[in-house]
Order: structure tokens, then C-alpha cells, then sequence
């Protein structure tokens, strides 16, 4: 299994099961980063940038912690205040980039992996557009194929879905595919879903071109589609929650 940057390409499928039935399919793209090259990774294009403008940049003040400080002594920090340990191999970072200067992240994946490639914890970085933002440290729940793990909501996503719910999350290790699978679980029933399903291609100026002319402003659809998407729902009439 070899695990390198690369960009990400596929679908997002949400479902909800409660209290209507409502599902539907983005196709997307996100990069892979590892969290120690950024700025050479983002020099491999004349459209990508490190800390500056450009069609698609990478900025330290779109994630965790001081921006002053590298991403891997941020993790570090944040991790500590969770009580857990980050391993001491690679970790990559699956996430939106900013497009002619805007980003919008719903939820970033920092993968950690140890010495032996060994994926032993992951970080979800959830935002949401209320300027909100919460921390998942995840570990796994059992030795398997699959990363599983489980943790409690904390934080007002959807104006249709209460604080009051638990999560439970299953990851693949990011390799030429990866899928990320979540749900939202209240006294043991799931009422909603979602599944990242993409594909790797690698991190090269072609690729990163290719998905650029198809996706130009891949932020703004994401924050696009999450309005139309409330907008359903509260045409179905899916009762709204308070803050």
C-alpha cells in the first residue's frame, strides 16, 4: 500500500432517514497533503500557492492552532489537550483547498500514521457556517481492515439535527482509493449518513490543472450546495432546531 499526496477525486453521498427520507450525490474533489511538504507540494504548479493567492492555495490560517507554528506542532498541541499521543510517522491531510481565495472545510482529515505506515489515530476538523469548529480525535476501536471509531457530537452543524447525538466514523487508509463513511446515531437508531468515495491521481501539474478546469471554484459549490440542500429539507418540511 503506497500513500503519497495526491488529488482526490469522486463523490459525496448524504442520507437522511429521519424524520423524511432525503439523499442525494455531489461529485468532488479534495487534495492529499503531507502535512510536512506543504510548500514544496504547492510549488509543483504555477496554479497552487503556499500562504498567498492564487486559483488554489494552501493557508496555515485555515486549520488548527497558530499559524505561526507548523501544522505537525499544532496537531501535537491539540492532541495533547485530548489526551492522546500523535504517532511519530507521516500524517496527510485530506482537505479543501482555498479557491481565488476562498475556503470553506465542512471537515478535514488529518490521517497519523506510525513509523510502520500503521494509520493510529485521525483527526476530523468539522467546521460549520456559523463560524463554528470542533476537534475529533479518533482511534481505533478494534485491529482491522477498517478504521472504526466513535465519538459524541459537539458541535451545531445543521439547523435540522440536534448537538445531542453520537457519531460513529470508518476510514480506509488513503491509498489509490479511500472511503470515509459517517453517521449520526440517536438511542441506536441512524438517521443520517455520509460517504466520501474518491480515487488518487497524483500530485502533478497536470492533474492539478485537470481538476481545476473541472471544478474552478470547488469551495463555493460545497457552501452552495449545503443552502440548496437546507433549503430542501425545510421544504419537505424537516422541523428545524435551535442553536
Amino acid at each position: 500500500m503506497v500513500i503519497d499526496a495526491g488529488i482526490f477525486g469522486g463523490r459525496l453521498r448524504h442520507r437522511r432517514f429521519t424524520p423524511v427520507a432525503h439523499a442525494f450525490t455531489y461529485p468532488l474533489f479534495m487534495a492529499l497533503l503531507d502535512i510536512d511538504r506543504v510548500p514544496e507540494l504547492m510549488r509543483v504548479s504555477a496554479l497552487t500557492s503556499h500562504n498567498r493567492w492564487n486559483w488554489a492555495s494552501f493557508d496555515d490560517r485555515d486549520h488548527l492552532g497558530d499559524p505561526a507554528r507548523s501544522l505537525r506542532e499544532r496537531l501535537a498541541a491539540d492532541a495533547a489537550r485530548a489526551g492522546i499521543d500523535v504517532p511519530d510517522g507521516r500524517i496527510f491531510l485530506l482537505t479543501h483547498l482555498r479557491y481565488l481565495g476562498y475556503c470553506f472545510n465542512p471537515v478535514s482529515f488529518f490521517y497519523c500514521f506510525d513509523r510502520a505506515e500503521r494509520l493510529q489515530a485521525v483527526l476530523a476538523e468539522v467546521r460549520n457556517t456559523f463560524n463554528g469548529a470542533h476537534n475529533y480525535w479518533l482511534r481505533p476501536q478494534s485491529a482491522s481492515p477498517t478504521f472504526r471509531a466513535a465519538a459524541a457530537k459537539s458541535l451545531y452543524v445543521s439547523p435540522f439535527m440536534p448537538v445531542d447525538l453520537d457519531y460513529t466514523f470508518a476510514f480506509t487508509p488513503p491509498a489509490d482509493r479511500l472511503v470515509a463513511h459517517m453517521t449520526t446515531v440517536d438511542a441506536g437508531v441512524v438517521g443520517f449518513d455520509a460517504t466520501l468515495s474518491l480515487e488518487r491521481r497524483p500530485w502533478n501539474a497536470i492533474e492539478i490543472r485537470r481538476a481545476l478546469v473541472r471544478y474552478p471554484v470547488m469551495t463555493a459549490q460545497v457552501v452552495a450546495g449545503i443552502h440548496w440542500q437546507a433549503l430542501r429539507l425545510w421544504w419537505k418540511g424537516v422541523p428545524m432546531v435551535a442553536q
